[in-house]
Formats: structure tokens, C-alpha cells, sequence
């Protein structure tokens, strides 16, 4: 593709409010802090800057409130050069929010969805004409799941590829195994989906996160390969997962065959985890580059 891979992310946005601590508290108990710290996130807003740091065109499709966390969060993604018209501001609502506690490399995470909820198939609509002229469409689960539904009914009609990162988990109609291009589960999104109907059919739709495991999915001749994590100094793993889908993405569309663009957004993904915050960490295409060159000199 000679010219930016376009892409459109349907999705939410939130403000991730992160404190660290030595240790992760129990039911009941409180624990001192070490640091807290304010970083743009959401999935959906992680994969679009993730894509547009690797340099594709990326349009962002969803809402924020009439609030500081949601000016701010509309100037970064300006900054970051992603087309915000399709960004709703709703005055009766909260920016949606995530309160993230991180301890020992592991995360937990509760989220205030606030404004993600006014994603609906009808704010979608009106801005129908943008979607269009994407080239491949992301989705997660932190907006309406009858928005998920029109949006990919919508892409599967003018033949338009989608994928779909089922997290955070829940129930969805099985139209969407059927008209999804791809899904990226995690192991445990994974076993969920194993219990619905028909999910035998579409496996070679599924590229699974395995955290230190790396990736697994099934290539163009039916098998089952496996791409291993890349070996870093952790920092935080938040957002590690919509590095790799944004950076899927990006490399899907530049032409490359499955298994490269997964090693590639492994390499991303990598790269994400060496910084704080969701975003702190995501890395450029040069970076990438950089990064995998360096590696293979050292083979």
C-alpha cells in the first residue's frame, strides 16, 4: 500500500488514573502508595495511537465528557495527529475512567465506563461516511455491544476487514464470529469463547495473547504457530495488548502476511511495557525497526 494504511477505531476512551505500590492490597486492607500518576488510555483510544505512532492514518470514533480529563484527553489525541471529529462530547456525562493499582509487574484494574456508553449505533451512523473510507476497522468490548454489532455488520456489508479484540470479556452474538476477520483473545477470552456455538468453524480467525508465551494462531495452511514474547525489562503491562492490535493493524495493512505482522506487533508490544502508563511506552516504527534489527545482529 503506497500510501498510510487508514484506520478506524470504534471505541472507548478513557483517563487512567495508575498508583504503584510495593504491594497489592487485600480485601479490606490499606496500603501506601508509592507514586500516582494521570496517562491517557481506554483500548480503544490505546490502539488508536498505538497505529498512529507506527504511522497509519487513524480516525477515533467515540465519546468523551464535557470535563478537564476529557479537553486533555482530545488535545493528546491531536498531538498524536488522529482525526478527533468522530469524538462525541456529552455534557451529562463523566470521560470515562480507569483506576489501575500496580504492583510486582502485574496490574488490576477497575473501570468507570462514564461517557462510553453514549457510543451508540446511531453516533456511529453519523459518521458512517468516515468509516468508509478506512481500510480496516478495530473494536473492543468497553462500548455498547449493539454498537459492536452494527459497526461490524456495517463493515462486513462493504467488505471492509475487521478485528475485534474481545476484552474486556462478556457475552456477544455469534454474528460477530461470523463476520469478524479477526479476534485477538487472550488465553483466558479464549476459553470463554470456546463454549459458544460454532466456535470449531472460525479458529483460523483467532490470534491469541499469551503474555510471556507470546502468540498463537493458525496459519494459511491450517497450523497452529506459535511467535515467542520478545525478552524485556517490564516496566508496566498496561495497554501491552492494544500495542499489539494497533501495530497488527498497521503491518496487516501495509501487505504483510500474518505471521510477520504478528512477530512485528510482538516487537511493539514488547517495546510498550518498558514505560509507564498505557501510552507512555508505545513506540514508533523506526523504534520497532530499530529494536528488531538489534535483535537479529544479536542471533
Amino acid at each position: 500500500m503506497s500510501r498510510r494504511p487508514r484506520i478506524c477505531v470504534v471505541g472507548s476512551i478513557n483517563m487512567d488514573l495508575v498508583t504503584t505500590t510495593k504491594s497489592m492490597p487485600e480485601q479490606g486492607e490499606t496500603v501506601m502508595g508509592e507514586a500516582f500518576a494521570t496517562y491517557p488510555g481506554g483500548k480503544g483510544a490505546n490502539q488508536a495511537v498505538a497505529a498512529a505512532k507506527l504511522g497509519a492514518e487513524v480516525t477515533m470514533i467515540g465519546a468523551i465528557g464535557e470535563d478537564t480529563f476529557g479537553s486533555n484527553l482530545l488535545s493528546h489525541f491531536e498531538k498524536e495527529g488522529i482525526y478527533t471529529n468522530g469524538i462525541k462530547k456529552c455534557p451529562q456525562q463523566t470521560t470515562g475512567i480507569a483506576t489501575i493499582i500496580l504492583s510486582k509487574q502485574d496490574n488490576r484494574i477497575i473501570v468507570a465506563a462514564g461517557a462510553n456508553i453514549k457510543v451508540t449505533p446511531e453516533w456511529v451512523e453519523s459518521n458512517k461516511q468516515e468509516i468508509l473510507k478506512c481500510d480496516l476497522i478495530l473494536l473492543q468490548f468497553e462500548i455498547p455491544m449493539e454498537t459492536i454489532q452494527y459497526v461490524t455488520r456495517l463493515a462486513f456489508e462493504n467488505g471492509i476487514p475487521v478485528v475485534i479484540n474481545p476484552a474486556p470479556f462478556q457475552e456477544f452474538p455469534k454474528e460477530l464470529l461470523e463476520k469478524a476477520t479477526y479476534f485477538t483473545p487472550n488465553e483466558i477470552e479464549l476459553l470463554s469463547m470456546n463454549q459458544m456455538e460454532n466456535f470449531d468453524k472460525v479458529n483460523d480467525k483467532m490470534i491469541v495473547t499469551k503474555g510471556s508465551q507470546g502468540i498463537q494462531f493458525v496459519n494459511e495452511s491450517g497450523d497452529v504457530q506459535n511467535v515467542s514474547a520478545f525478552r524485556v525489562k517490564v516496566e508496566d503491562t498496561t495497554g501491552a495488548g492494544d500495542t499489539f492490535n494497533g501495530a497488527l493493524a498497521a503491518e496487516l495493512l501495509r501487505g504483510a502476511e500474518l505471521g510477520k505482522a504478528a512477530y512485528y506487533a510482538n516487537a511493539a508490544a514488547a517495546l510498550s511495557v518498558t514505560k509507564l502508563g498505557a501510552q507512555g511506552g508505545m513506540p514508533t516504527r523506526e523504534e520497532v525497526e530499530a529494536f528488531l534489527t538489534k535483535r537479529e545482529n544479536q542471533k
